[in-house]
């Protein structure tokens, strides 16, 4: 009967509000970061969205490890990819502002993908060599003053729940940039929406904030030692069931 008058609930109120919500955040980063200051703009609106977003769909969150956050010190923070939930749990909880590394495709989304680029979002474009170059010198001219990245590795949500293969791209910018990596681990966004799922279900969210992986050099045995650090760190603290 619950999941009955769940389900009720989030068709006939929560996704049409939801999508209110979405299209005025849209539009509210584009046209103040065209107006206004671009570090404000790209990142409140959102915030506001993800925390309303989880309060219409009645899910509870939890987040530990806000003390392994230093002030006025950029990282690129790395988190499994659950689902899609994932983004306002960190948009909304992570309390530090941020830009998305994400894919050149999602720039085609409708609102969204216009209020990304306008909010400083980092499309990657592997391209070619050249763009890649361009991909980090951008990544290296916005992430100053505090203003961190952050990014699922995996580069896609997971089938299973279980994490997959961590792509080098996010660590390979802060191999580049000589960042502190802070590894993110999510639970719950599974249970809330999977890949496959259409319908949402109830589930509590949890924000697990590690503390910082700092650069010990540069190169690709630098490179490797971070990718498996950050991944064995992330993995270990899911529940045994996505292990």
């Amino acid at each position: 009967m619950i999941r009955l008058l769940y389900t009720l609930y989030q068709i006939c109120i929560g996704l049409p509000v939801f999508l209110v919500l979405t299209i005025l955040t849209a539009l509210t980063t584009t046209i103040g970061c065209w107006i206004g200051d671009g570090h404000f703009w790209g990142y409140y609106p959102g915030k506001i969205w993800s925390r309303l977003t989880c309060c219409l769909f009645l899910l509870p969150v939890r987040v530990s490890g806000y003390e392994h956050i230093r002030p006025n010190t950029s990282y690129v923070f790395v988190a499994n990819h659950q689902g899609a939930f994932d983004i306002f749990l960190i948009y909304g909880y992570l309390n530090r502002n941020f830009k998305w590394m994400m894919k050149k495709s999602l720039r085609k989304v409708p609102f969204v993908g216009k209020a990304c680029e306008s909010a400083g979002s980092i499309f990657v474009d592997k391209s070619s060599p050249r763009k890649i170059v361009e991909t980090i010198r951008k990544a290296e001219q916005i992430l100053q003053g505090g203003t961190s990245m952050v990014v699922f590795p995996e580069g896609a949500r997971t089938y299973t729940g279980k994490m997959g293969t961590f792509k080098k791209g996010a660590f390979l910018m802060a191999d580049q940039l000589q960042m502190p990596v802070i590894p993110l681990t999510i639970d719950g966004a599974f249970e809330v929406l999977p890949r496959t799922g259409k319908l949402l279900h109830w589930h509590p969210l949890r924000l697990t904030i590690h503390p910082a992986i700092y650069p010990k050099g540069k190169g690709s045995d630098h490179l490797d030692q971070l990718i498996h650090e950050s991944y064995d760190v992330i993995h270990a603290a899911l529940p045994e069931r996505h292990q």
